[in-house]
């Protein structure tokens, strides 16, 4: 088998170069024609060096050439992949066209297909080392960051910019500093004389709190530290750290306590920020690693129903092939997506009518193997105004949360999808009366990783994703739920004004 399918590329070497350098030239815009010409020769000749000496390790140096190649060019493992993949095209067309070898074609491409493999994971390999020394480099810039801003915070401390008071035993402000202007807005003689409630957030929270502060100052003598919130002049809630300490009399009596205060707002928002980033990154080396696992796989799949095409004569064999294809197509850019969360998307929007994607998504669902007890419900609005999106996100989106339904209601249940519009927005309502959520869950479910599914049976990345791209065209996800009354997902996207 090897010696047949090396002498058939020798055969047809510069056919085979020019179908793939070709298909290439029109799929991608980060390469040149001449870097693309002399990525193909260089892997087509690595193809053939191995298969005639058995020895992966003689393919290193060209690893490294492409390598340096592919990351000068931007290029992700995912791009790589089809890099290569489109070699296996090439290859199928010389292989379907020479019928002077009475071989099978799908054997042939099956050891072509692990000729490849290999190839490819000792480049994943040196795209991984390379990228865990980038880590660790960002890392360490991370770490120093963090430092830097725990410095900045003690700066800001030292240097008196927090809010420094004091009360006397009649919970009267007596003292009032510039840093406690600066942060609650009231100068020195409008809070003198005023009771400590002034700064307390409505509610019976922070009465009861308040009341702890002065029962444990007053018993115990000691510092009390705590993270809580208080209302500004015009009413703004802010995150505060508070540090309480006691103040002696003369006789060592209670006289009153000094606070000071630091507006936490601002490191709570970079440290949400910072904690966004890392999410984000663990999600950029996921999705790469992914989306070669599954991308190979549909592209062997896609060359096979390719051959099938050309192979059967039946009408009806081959409009199944083309259904099969056309969803092969739609799970690759569903892959893309996942390689892009971390990153906008550059697919371009354009106004169309909602409904139409709506019914594709329920029939895609409808081909669910859990679906015979399942009842459809849809009451969906005519002539709804457009709106501007790019359809297939916005499939993926549908079909994620009513595979979810699926998933809450086991099987056996009620899905119902509502639409509706008023004079700004589009509302589209996906319901079902399975097992529900409560509180707890309600507050994770559109976080990277989250899931509530079995081990293996969920990523946590569809709601996130499909959260991400809502939000890339103006709109909201709402969700209503409660545990064994089903859930409620409702989508808000702005009308398309001309």
């Amino acid at each position: 088998m090897k010696k047949i399918l090396t002498e058939l590329i020798k055969k047809h070497f510069v056919t085979i170069v020019e179908n793939w350098a070709a298909q290439l030239i029109k799929t991608s815009n980060k390469l040149t024609d001449i870097q693309i010409h002399t990525f193909v020769e260089q892997s087509l000749n690595t193809i053939l060096d191995v298969m005639e000496t058995g020895d992966y390790s003689s393919a290193d140096q060209y690893l490294i050439d492409i390598y340096t190649l592919f990351s000068n060019s931007n290029l992700n493992l995912f791009e790589v992949s089809l890099l290569f993949s489109s070699g296996r095209f090439a290859v199928v067309n010389c292989i379907d066209k020479d019928k002077a070898e009475n071989t099978d074609p799908i054997i042939l491409l099956g050891f072509f297909d692990e000729l490849i493999e290999k190839i490819y994971a000792r480049y994943g390999m040196l795209h991984q080392e390379t990228k865990m020394k980038e880590l660790e480099g960002d890392r360490d810039r991370l770490a120093a960051k963090l430092e830097l801003n725990n410095q900045y915070l003690k700066n800001i401390l030292y240097t008196s910019d927090q809010a420094i008071m004091i009360v006397d035993d009649n919970e009267i402000f007596i003292s009032w500093n510039k840093g406690a202007e600066k942060i609650f807005g009231y100068s020195e003689s409008e809070v003198i004389g005023k009771p400590s409630s002034l700064l307390l957030p409505e509610g019976k929270r922070f009465v009861d709190e308040l009341k702890k502060i002065q029962n444990d100052v007053k018993r115990n003598g000691q510092s009390l530290i705590l993270e809580t919130e208080r209302k500004t002049k015009n009413g703004d809630i802010i995150s505060v750290r508070l540090s309480v300490s006691r103040l002696p009399n003369k006789k060592n009596e209670y006289a009153g306590r000094s606070i000071i205060i630091k507006d936490h707002t601002e490191f709570k928002r970079l440290q949400a920020q910072i904690d966004q980033s890392e999410k984000l990154a663990v999600i950029g080396q996921i999705a790469a690693g992914v989306a070669h696992e599954i991308g190979n796989p549909l592209t062997s799949i896609s060359s096979l129903v390719q051959i099938l095409q050309r192979k059967s004569q039946d009408s009806f064999m081959n409009e199944q092939l083309v259904n099969i294809k056309e969803n092969i197509d739609r799970i690759t850019k569903i892959v893309r997506e996942l390689v892009d969360f971390s990153r906008p998307p550059s697919y371009e929007t354009s106004a169309q009518d909602i409904t139409d994607v709506i019914k594709t998504a329920l029939g895609i669902v409808k081909y669910d193997k859990r679906v015979r007890k399942v009842n459809f419900e849809t009451d969906l609005k005519t002539n709804l105004p457009n709106v501007n999106i790019a359809a297939d996100q916005l499939l993926q989106v549908f079909v994620n949360i009513l595979i979810n339904a699926l998933d809450a209601i086991k099987g056996n249940g009620i899905i119902t999808v509502k639409s509706n519009f008023d004079l700004r927005n589009i509302y589209i309502e996906l319901s079902d009366d399975g097992c529900g959520m409560d509180d707890a869950i309600l507050e994770k479910i559109f976080d990277p990783f989250f899931t509530t599914k079995e081990v293996g049976k969920g990523t946590g990345l569809g709601l996130s994703v499909s959260y991400g791209i809502i939000n890339r065209f103006n709109g909201e996800i709402k969700v209503k739920s409660k545990s064994n009354e089903g859930s409620t997902f409702t989508i808000i996207l702005p009308i398309h004004n001309n």
